[in-house]
C-alpha cells in the first residue's frame, strides 16, 4: 500500500528556515516546541530510556518468574489453579496497554502516560513486597502436608498489588518502547538506520534484566527470603522510574493526535452511513485536507488507495445528503490509517497461540523441573525457576549473532536493510517455538517412562526424580531463540506497519496479543483439565507424576503448528505499508538549498 506522508515544516525565525538542525517527523519538547536535533533524540536519549527498561524489567520478572512457586507452596493453591492465576494476571498486565495506548493517543500524550502508570506501578510493587514481608498477610506453613489456605484478605491484598501493578503496566508498557523509538527521526536515513537496530537493543537490555530476576532473584526468594527478593526489584524499580526522569530534558516527543479508537469508529459509521454512494475514479474528488493544513498540526498527510475499497465511501463528499457532517465525512488519510489497522488484525490474532506456548515457561516448565533433581554439588539446589534463565542466555546470543551477522552477511543478498523481512523473521520463530513444544513433549513422556517404571505415580504424592533438571535445558534454549526472532520483530512489525498518529497503539496490539495468549492458556489448561479429568485421566493434576503433562504439551505442539501455517498464508498475502518512492521535498532552507530525501520502498510479504 502507498502511503505519501507530508513532512512539518521547519520554526522559521527572522525569515531564515532552521530546518537543517531540527528534526523533520514533527517531534517537539514538553511545551510543543520544535526541537533541535543535536540537543534532544538519538541514542544520548535513548540510554536513559534503555538503562530505565533494564531495571522495570528485573522489578518484573522478579515477580514474574517464581509467581507460580510462590502461589503453590506459600499460598497453597493447586498446579492448575496457581498457574491459570498466574496466566491470568500476565494476561491482564499485557491487556492494559490498549488503555494506555489510548490514553496517551488521545489525551496525556506518551510521557505523562508513562509518568503516572509509572506511579501506579511502583505502588502495587510497594503493596506486594508487604504482603509477603508481614507475617500475618500470609498462611500459617503447611504442617505434615496439611497445608491451611489462605484467608480472603490474605489473597485479597496480595492479588490486589498485583493487579495493581498490571494497571500501572498498562501506561508504561505502550508507551515505553515508542517513546525510544521517537528518539530517532525516521525521515533521516542516519537516524532510521539506528532505529532498526535500536529494538533489537531494546530487547537485548530486557534480556539482561530478566536474567538477572531469573538467577539472582529467584534464589533470592528461595533461599534468604521472599521479602528480601521482592524489595530488591521494588527497589530497582523506583530506581528506574529517577532514570528515566532523570532523561527529560533530552527527549523528543510526538503531539498526541487524537483517540485512534475514535477515529477509526468515524471511518466505519461514515462507509455504512454512505453505502449506497459510489466511489469516484478519481480519488481526488475524496475529501481531503490540504497539505499546509497537516504541515502546520505536524501531522502525516496519506494517498488513497484500492484496498478495501468500501471505505473509501467515508470519504465521499456527502453532496447534500442531510447527514451529520461529523460523523458522515472523513479525510482520506483517516482512511488509510483504519484500513492499516485492519489489516494488521489477522496477523494479530496469528499471535495468540505462540503467546499461549511462551506463557509455558513461566508455569508448567517451573512445575516440571521441581520434580527433578536440582542439586549441583552436595549443598547447592537450583531454584526450578532458574531454568528460565536459560531462555534469556539463549535469546541474548540469538539477538546479538541475528542483528550483528546475519543481518549484515544476507542483507548483500536481499538488498534489505532488515536482512529478510520482519514477517519471516517471525514465521522462523514460530517454526523453532513448535519444535519447542515438541521437545518438551518428548522430554516429559522420557520423565514419566522413569516415574511408571518405579511405581511413583501410586505414591499419591509428587516424589522427586533422580533425573536432572538440565534434561530441560534443550525446550528452554528452543524457546529462548524462538522468542529473540518472534518477539523482536513482532514489537517492531506492529509499530512499523501501524500509521504514524497510532505508533501507541501499534505497540499495544503487539503486548495485546500476550494478554490474549495468556488468557487463552488459561482457558486451554481449565478445559484439557477439567474433560480428561471427567473421563478418568487426568492429564495435569496437582501431581505431576501422576498427570499427562506430556499429552498436553502434544496438544500445544500441534497448535501451533496450525497456527504457524494459518500464519504462512496471511503473511504471503500482506504487503506491507510503503513510504512513497517519490522524492519528499522538505521545506527547509539550509545555506538557501532545499534538503531532499529519497525514501526507498520496503519489501512485500514473505516473498
Amino acid at each position: 500500500m502507498a502511503v505519501t506522508e507530508s513532512l512539518p515544516l521547519p520554526a522559521m525565525e527572522n525569515g531564515e528556515s532552521k530546518g537543517g538542525k531540527y528534526t523533520q517527523d514533527g517531534s517537539v519538547d514538553l511545551r510543543g516546541n520544535p526541537v533541535l536535533r543535536s540537543k534532544r533524540g538519538g541514542w544520548t536519549a535513548c540510554s536513559f530510556i534503555v538503562v530505565y527498561e533494564l531495571f522495570e524489567r528485573m522489578a518484573y520478572y522478579g515477580i514474574a518468574s517464581n509467581l507460580v512457586i510462590y502461589l503453590t507452596d506459600k499460598l497453597h493453591q493447586g498446579t492448575v489453579e496457581a498457574s491459570n492465576n498466574v496466566t491470568n494476571w500476565s494476561g491482564a498486565v499485557f491487556i492494559m496497554p490498549l488503555l494506555g495506548a489510548y490514553a496517551a493517543d488521545a489525551y496525556l500524550g506518551r510521557y505523562w502516560t508513562f509518568v503516572a502508570g509509572s506511579a501506579i506501578y511502583f505502588l502495587g510493587m510497594c503493596l506486594l513486597t508487604l504482603a509477603v514481608t508481614i507475617p500475618s498477610l500470609k498462611p500459617p506453613p503447611c504442617n505434615d502436608g496439611v497445608c491451611p489456605p489462605a484467608s480472603a484478605l490474605q489473597l485479597g491484598v496480595y492479588f490486589g498489588g498485583l493487579y495493581i501493578i498490571a494497571f500501572g503496566n498498562g501506561g508504561t508498557k505502550p508507551n515505553i518502547s515508542t517513546i525510544g523509538a521517537d528518539q530517532f527521526d525516521e525521515f533521516d536515513p542516519r537516524e532510521k538506520m539506528q532505529k532498526m537496530s535500536f529494538f533489537n537493543w531494546w530487547m537485548f537490555t530486557i534480556f539482561v534484566g530478566i536474567l538477572f530476576s531469573s538467577t539472582v532473584l529467584v534464589y533470592l526468594q528461595d533461599n534468604v527470603s521472599w521479602s528480601v527478593g521482592y524489595g530488591i526489584p521494588t527497589l530497582g524499580l523506583l530506581i528506574s522510574i529517577s532514570i528515566f526522569l532523570a532523561g527529560t530534558p533530552l527527549y523528543r516527543h510526538k503531539v498526541p493526535q487524537g483517540s485512534p479508537f475514535t477515529r477509526m469508529g468515524k471511518v466505519v459509521a461514515a462507509a455504512v452511513w454512505k453505502w449506497r454512494m459510489p466511489v469516484p475514479a478519481d480519488a481526488k474528488e475524496l475529501h481531503e485536507l490540504e497539505l499546509e493544513e497537516y504541515t502546520r498540526k505536524r501531522k502525516f498527510r496519506m494517498d488513497s488507495t484500492n484496498t478495501m475499497r468500501f471505505l473509501n465511501k467515508a470519504a465521499v463528499k456527502n453532496g447534500g445528503d442531510g447527514s451529520p457532517a461529523k460523523w458522515s465525512l472523513c479525510t482520506v488519510t483517516q482512511v488509510e490509517e483504519t484500513k492499516q489497522i485492519v489489516k494488521l488484525v489477522p496477523l494479530l490474532a496469528t499471535m495468540f497461540v505462540p503467546c499461549t506456548l511462551i506463557a509455558q515457561t513461566n508455569t508448567l516448565f517451573v512445575k516440571q523441573g521441581k520434580t527433578m533433581n536440582r542439586h549441583i554439588g552436595p549443598r547447592f539446589q537450583i531454584p526450578p525457576a532458574s531454568l528460565g534463565a536459560f531462555v534469556t542466555l539463549s535469546m541474548l546470543v540469538a539477538v546479538v549473532v541475528y542483528d550483528r551477522l546475519f543481518v549484515k552477511a544476507i542483507r548483500k543478498y536481499t538488498k534489505n536493510p532488515r536482512g529478510i523481512t520482519l514477517l519471516k523473521r517471525m514465521g522462523i520463530g514460530l517454526l523453532l517455538q513448535v519444535v519447542a513444544m515438541a521437545m518438551a513433549s518428548l522430554m516429559e513422556s522420557r520423565r514419566l517412562s522413569y516415574v511408571r517404571r518405579h511405581g511413583l505415580d501410586k505414591t499419591g504424592r509428587e516424589v522427586p526424580l533422580p533425573l536432572t533438571i538440565f534434561e530441560l535445558l534443550p525446550q528452554y534454549v528452543l524457546m529462548g531463540v524462538a522468542d529473540a526472532l518472534l518477539v523482536v520483530g513482532k514489537i517492531e512489525f506492529f509499530y512499523d506497519q501501524a500509521p504514524e498518529s497510532m505508533k501507541s497503539l501499534g505497540t499495544a496490539m503487539s503486548l495485546t496479543a500476550y494478554g490474549v495468549g495468556n488468557v487463552l492458556s488459561s482457558f486451554l489448561l481449565s478445559l484439557v483439565s477439567r474433560v480428561t479429568q471427567e473421563r478418568g485421566d487426568a492429564w495435569v493434576t496437582n501431581n505431576l507424576n501422576a498427570s499427562h503433562l506430556d499429552y498436553y504439551y502434544g496438544f500445544l505442539t500441534v497448535l501451533g503448528a496450525v497456527n504457524t501455517l494459518v500464519f504462512v498464508v496471511l503473511s504471503s498475502r500482506y504487503s506491507y505499508k510503503v513510504e512513497s518512492t517519490e522524492t519528499i521535498d522538505i521545506a527547509m532552507a539550509v545555506q538557501g538549498e532545499t534538503a531532499k530525501i529519497q525514501l526507498q520502498p520496503k519489501h512485500e510479504g514473505l516473498s
